[in-house]
């Protein structure tokens, strides 16, 4: 499930789209203020963004798919990110990543119904000799498991 969010107003569209147009470049500059400035990429930013840069909607859609890090919805109030890179998954990331998920109740890169937590994949963290690995909050942890992640999350007990 993924949490809705009221549409951002136009005028604050056309501000962040205003901001950056003189770069070059610039699609990618007003995609991460957008995000900054909201949370996320919201749906009706990409016809403006599009008409602005001369792009089509698809090739503004597929620049919001293609990078990770750009949401189309907001992200719960917790974010984990689990590792699925093969030394992660080596020692038993799979297993962690299905227990987290199962335990949520969720799906990758979905978020809890109550908007408390969004589980997303993500392809190395830098702790391979510590996997699996995981982040929550910004806040990488080595040795990971479902527990110690959910409750980091506020999702459960320590």
């Amino acid at each position: 499930m993924t949490t809705q969010a009221a549409e951002p107003a136009p005028e604050a569209l056309a501000e962040i789209i205003e901001a950056h147009t003189h770069l070059e470049g610039p699609l990618l500059p007003i995609l991460h203020a957008m995000q900054e400035a909201f949370g996320f990429v919201p749906g009706t930013a990409v016809p403006v963004i599009a008409k602005a840069l001369k792009l089509t909607r698809a090739e503004v859609h597929g620049v919001i798919s293609f990078y990770h890090d750009f949401r189309e919805a907001p992200a719960g109030r917790h974010t984990v990110k689990i590792c699925r890179a093969e030394a992660c998954q080596a020692v038993g990331g799979a297993a962690l990543s299905e227990a987290v998920l199962s335990k949520l109740g969720i799906g990758w890169g979905e978020t809890t119904p109550d908007g408390a937590v969004t589980v997303e994949p993500v392809y190395c963290l830098g702790l391979c000799a510590c996997a699996p690995a995981a982040m929550v909050d910004g806040k990488v942890m080595g040795r990971a498991d479902a527990d110690r992640l959910t409750a980091l999350a506020g999702e459960g007990a320590a």
